[in-house]
């Protein structure tokens, strides 16, 4: 069998033609996600200090270190910003890269001004894990295998990206949490403090969903939109649920829409499907299904075909 290359060549040249918003052609680069991750990571050194360095970090050194590692970030953080500002408008004239970089400083500065709150959040994130899971026996482990916390952390990074208006990049950065611990926060929601991701694996969060303060949930919970039909037409709406204050959501539960709303100090039960409200305190559960155990099919079980069906 021959293979043209010329012709697959040709074939894949009309197809860059004819879907030109997915071939960046004649254009810089918009984003380095590499370098986004190696900012990610300098910013949870920083967060973090001592914990994901290769080397012990002395106190008499400390404040060196992170002047460093500040500048690095502020430094390429900018270049990215600036990179993704331009994107966004499309320009490129040399006086407009000129007021992009200096917009790109002034938001990169706001957000590294906002490093000692995050701090204080992610200490009470880390609170709530070690108070709310009788498996953790030391702060560090939490630090160090959480994945929760992992997501939790660049959450908090990219959403102060978010509210200062940066396209693009807080929703890189979340994916990238989102590739490593399954757990699907978007930058634009909303979460207080002492929050605590249990697990965490398939949990969805989207983007105006609202979780106030010591707020627990499990794997597989997912706070959604109920209809997303319209598409472009729902931007800007609020389309996710509401989570009260001190509220437990356990796993495999599914709320949704803008309107719902978990009042403070509720708990959902594991695989509920909530569409409406909840008063506060109110306890929500599923009614256990009806299990059948036995040593030997019975013969209406065979002669209907339901053994396969019973537990």
């Amino acid at each position: 069998m021959e293979h043209n290359t010329e012709q697959l060549v040709d074939r894949l040249l009309d197809s860059y033609r004819r879907y030109d918003d997915t071939a960046r052609l004649e254009e810089d680069n918009i984003l380095n996600k590499d370098t986004l991750i190696e900012i990610v990571e300098n910013i949870r050194r920083i967060l973090f200090p001592g914990f994901f360095d290769n080397n012990r970090v002395r106190a008499d050194y400390l404040k060196f270190l992170v002047g460093e590692r500040l500048e690095f970030i502020q430094y390429h953080l900018q270049k990215q910003v600036a990179r993704a500002l331009g994107a966004q408008c499309g320009s490129c004239g040399d006086c407009q890269r000129s007021a992009l970089s200096e917009k790109a400083e002034e938001i990169v500065y706001a957000f590294l001004e906002k490093l000692p709150t995050m701090r204080d959040y992610l200490a009470t994130d880390i609170e709530a894990a070690y108070n709310g899971d009788p498996a953790a026996y030391s702060t560090d482990e939490i630090v160090f295998c959480y994945p929760g916390v992992f997501a939790i952390t660049v959450y908090r990074i990219a959403h102060e990206l978010w509210l200062l208006g940066v396209p693009m990049i807080p929703r890189i950065i979340s994916e990238y949490a989102h590739g490593i611990t399954g757990i699907d926060i978007h930058p634009g929601a909303t979460i207080g403090k002492y929050f605590f991701i249990d697990h965490g694996t398939g949990i969805v969060i989207g983007e105006t969903t609202q979780i106030g303060d010591n707020v627990k949930i499990y794997q597989g919970v997912t706070l959604g939109a109920l209809s997303t039909r319209k598409g472009q037409q729902l931007k800007g709406v609020k389309r996710h649920p509401t989570i009260g204050d001190n509220v437990t959501i356990y796993s495999g539960t599914t709320i949704l829409g803008g309107d719902t709303v978990i009042g403070n100090g509720a708990t959902i039960g594991g695989n509920a499907f909530i569409v409406q409200s909840v008063s506060e305190g109110m306890r929500v559960s599923v009614r256990n299904p009806e299990l059948e155990f036995s040593h030997s099919p019975s013969k209406e079980a065979v002669q209907d075909g339901l053994w396969d069906w019973v537990i």
